[in-house]
C-alpha cells in the first residue's frame, strides 16, 4: 500500500514538472532549476522529486546529466523505439509492413505539406533534397540526409502528430538504403526532386503522386533484394 501511494505521489509531481516546463516555455535543451529550487517551488521532498525526475527521464521528457543537472530532452516524450521494432527478428517482413504504412500516410503528408508549407519549410525541404542528391551522386551513405528530407516534409504538414510518427515508419529507410544491392540512385534523385518541387509549387496532387511513385520504387527494390 505504501509503495502504491508513493508511486501516485511521484506521478503527481511528474505532472507538475511537465506543467512547469510548459508554463515557463522551456525549450529542448533548456536546463531545469536545481534540485533545491525545484523542491521549494513544488513543495516536495528530495526523494519524491528524484523519483519523479527518473520517471520523466524514462519517458524522454527530460535528460539527467550526472554532475550537470536536468535538461528538457531534445525530443521531449519521443522514445527511440516505441513499437519495439528493434526486437523484430524478421527484418524483411518488417520493412514490407512499414512500407504498407508509408503508402497509407506519406502521400497524404506530402499533399498537406504542399498546401501548408511556408518559405522556410520549402527552403529546408529543398536543402535536404540537394544534400541527399549530392551524397547519392558521390556514392556515399545518404541515409541520414534521406531521413532528414522526409522529416522536413513531415514538419511542413503543420500537423503536430505527423513529425512524431514519421521517424518511426521511416525506420525502414536505413535497412533499404544501406543494403549492398541498393540500386535506386537515379529513381531516388528523380522522385525526391519531384516531391520537393511540387511542395514548393504548392501543388498538392502533384506532391501526393510524386511521393506515391517514390514509394513504388522503394517497394520494387525491396522485392528485388528478397
Amino acid at each position: 500500500m505504501q509503495n502504491s501511494k508513493e508511486k501516485t505521489l511521484s506521478q503527481r509531481i511528474a505532472e507538475r514538472i511537465i506543467k512547469y516546463i510548459l508554463e515557463e516555455n522551456l525549450q529542448p535543451g533548456d536546463k531545469l532549476p536545481n534540485e533545491t529550487v525545484m523542491c521549494e517551488r513544488l513543495n516536495v521532498g528530495r526523494s519524491s522529486l528524484r523519483e519523479a525526475m527518473r520517471a520523466l527521464a524514462s519517458r524522454n521528457v527530460i535528460t539527467i546529466r550526472q554532475g550537470s543537472g536536468s535538461y528538457v530532452s531534445a525530443t521531449p516524450g519521443m522514445i527511440d523505439d516505441p513499437f519495439g521494432l528493434t526486437f523484430v527478428e524478421d527484418k524483411q517482413k518488417m520493412i514490407k509492413d512499414l512500407m504498407e504504412i508509408r503508402f497509407l500516410i506519406e502521400p497524404s503528408i506530402a499533399a498537406m505539406a504542399a498546401i501548408r508549407a511556408d518559405e522556410t519549410d520549402i527552403k529546408n525541404i529543398l536543402t535536404a533534397c540537394e544534400n541527399t542528391e549530392k551524397l547519392l551522386l558521390a556514392n556515399k551513405n545518404h541515409t541520414e540526409k534521406d531521413i532528414a528530407f522526409h522529416a522536413a516534409i513531415a514538419l511542413s504538414s503543420k500537423n503536430i502528430v505527423v513529425p512524431k510518427l514519421v521517424p518511426i515508419i521511416n525506420s525502414s529507410i536505413p535497412l533499404i538504403s544501406e543494403s549492398k544491392e541498393f540500386t535506386l540512385r537515379d529513381e531516388t534523385i528523380e522522385t525526391h526532386r519531384e516531391i520537393a518541387d511540387a511542395i514548393a509549387a504548392h501543388d498538392a496532387v502533384r506532391a501526393h503522386d510524386a511521393m506515391y511513385l517514390h514509394l513504388i520504387y522503394n517497394r520494387k527494390h525491396i522485392k528485388s533484394i528478397n
